[in-house]
């Protein structure tokens, strides 16, 4: 395991504990940054699995992803502990990247040249928006600037700068697949932020998209935007564990946290079978479970966090002879499509995982894999339905947007609830003041997806922040570490 990574940190931090609440990629991130500081680390983690919403299972015997299935490799943090715990020679970036949009009763190519959805050129919608909406976007170059301010929502900004239809057939289909929310609410400065800078500039809203690409562009690295794992992102946390545990981390699943306790030195962590000494605690649960064990500690982080909203969603993964799908034009060499709300489909998005990932059609060269997702913040109703009738709802939209009409050799259905913390306007300001308040407790620290963005990447960046700030409050600090060694497995 390589520890020279961190070599700036590591000092005479043998003694000193740090325990990790929360097994989701976040807290392997945290335990893994913090064992290659030579802290003594145990994650605790309430489920008898780890990985949170990334996560592996069988479908007509073959293995595949049944929650996240790729992660941004423009941002190095998802890539770089990949790398760092032996998976860089199955990292594998997309066969195919050609999405559609499914919409006014048709397929239409993914249109180019946008950020979130919202775009630089009107001429590549021609295919996607009506006369009226192309002639709505004309429009911008004669209205007065429409002020920010702090924050604004993504969807109520575009739709006043460029027309609703925008918003409705391509903001909300790819802003939404992201966070399973609903564009007019959520933040521009928290989910958007180059082009909520840009938009500050003053200007076209165009012009602000324009500069955002041009400075994409310029500090593009080379490789692709995205990368999966062969054999799935859900092999990702087993990789991190393992190497948690060669690092000296302990790790306990189906361990649940009942409460934390300031002591004179330290904290006390309480499960149900034991009470914990630690010299630093990171938080990397969900924005309730959080709240729940900072109550009597921090009333106010607490009340912050119980303000987080969450969408549910489901994913309907379905397996079908690939003799049977082959005459289907609509599902060559497209990596899927999504649906804008808008439209009044069930499902969401499709993703053709056969297409889209090599590693699916070399372990079942006779199967095709696709997957459907259901469900988004305010419209969650469908994930309440049982399999059967999920499996039936999406096979019913493939076939109007493809004209699928194959049956499936196997399905399987995966409710994620509370799956997404949602970021409406404001989001920042709220994380901000749970930082504040947590950051007056000794040697504690939050992270995860409620706090820098909910992709793999912003969750791995806020672990290794949190890690970073609790090592360097320990070595800096040395009565925090008080020789639990010898106690934390009483």
């Amino acid at each position: 395991m390589q520890r020279s990574q961190r070599s700036d940190q590591r000092a005479d931090t043998t003694a000193g504990h740090v325990v990790v609440i929360g097994g989701g990629i976040a807290g392997l991130a945290a335990a893994h940054r913090l064992v290659t500081t030579g802290l003594r680390v145990t994650l605790l983690e309430a489920t008898d699995r780890l990985g949170g919403k990334l996560m592996t299972g069988r479908i007509a015997g073959v293995q595949v992803d049944l929650g996240a299935e790729s992660m941004l490799a423009r941002r190095p943090e998802a890539v770089a502990l990949a790398e760092a715990v032996g998976l860089a020679d199955r990292l594998q970036p997309p066969a195919t990247a050609a999405a559609s949009l499914w919409t006014r009763d048709a397929l239409r190519p993914m249109p180019r040249g946008h950020v979130m959805g919202v775009p630089a050129d009107p001429a590549a919608l021609g295919d996607v928006l009506s006369p009226e909406g192309l002639a709505r976007i004309a429009e911008e170059r004669d209205l007065t600037p429409t002020p920010v301010g702090d924050d604004v929502a993504v969807g109520a900004y575009v739709a006043d700068r460029l027309g609703r239809e925008v918003v409705d057939r391509l903001v909300e289909p790819l802003l939404g697949g992201v966070y399973a929310g609903d564009a007019y609410r959520i933040s521009m400065r928290a989910a958007v932020p180059q082009l909520f800078e840009a938009v500050q500039e003053g200007g076209p809203l165009l012009g602000a998209v324009r500069r955002v690409q041009e400075r994409a562009a310029a500090l593009q690295r080379s490789g692709a935007v995205f990368q999966g794992i062969e054999g799935g992102i859900g092999t990702l946390p087993g990789a991190v564990g393992d190497a948690v545990r060669a690092g000296g981390g302990e790790i306990l699943t189906q361990t649940p946290v009942l409460g934390l306790t300031r002591r004179e030195e330290g904290w006390a962590v309480r499960t149900d079978t034991r009470v914990i000494p630690a010299d630093g605690i990171v938080l990397a649960t969900p924005a309730w479970s959080a709240g729940t064990l900072l109550a009597a500690e921090s009333p106010a982080a607490a009340a912050e966090l119980s303000g987080v909203e969450y969408a549910s969603m489901a994913l309907v993964t379905l397996a079908f002879r690939r003799a049977d799908v082959e005459a289907y034009e609509a599902l060559r060499g497209r990596s899927g499509f999504l649906v804008p709300p808008v439209d009044g489909r069930t499902i969401k998005a499709s993703t053709f995982s056969s297409n889209k990932w090599q590693w699916v059609a070399d372990a079942a060269p006779d199967l095709f894999v696709l997957r459907t997702s259901v469900g988004r913040y305010g419209e969650e109703d469908h994930i309440h339905r049982d399999d059967e009738e999920l499996v039936a709802l999406s096979l019913r939209d493939l076939a109007e947007a493809t004209g699928l009409t194959a049956r499936p050799v196997d399905t399987e259905v995966t409710r994620w609830i509370g799956g997404l913390p949602q970021y409406p306007v404001g989001h920042l300001a709220r994380v901000a003041r749970i930082r504040d308040e947590v950051a007056v407790l000794p040697a504690l620290r939050v992270c995860g997806a409620v706090y820098d963005g909910v992709g793999i990447p912003a969750c791995i960046a806020s672990a290794q922040r949190a890690a970073d700030e609790i090592t360097r409050e320990i070595i800096a600090t040395p009565t925090l570490v008080r020789g639990t060694g010898s106690e934390a497995g009483q």
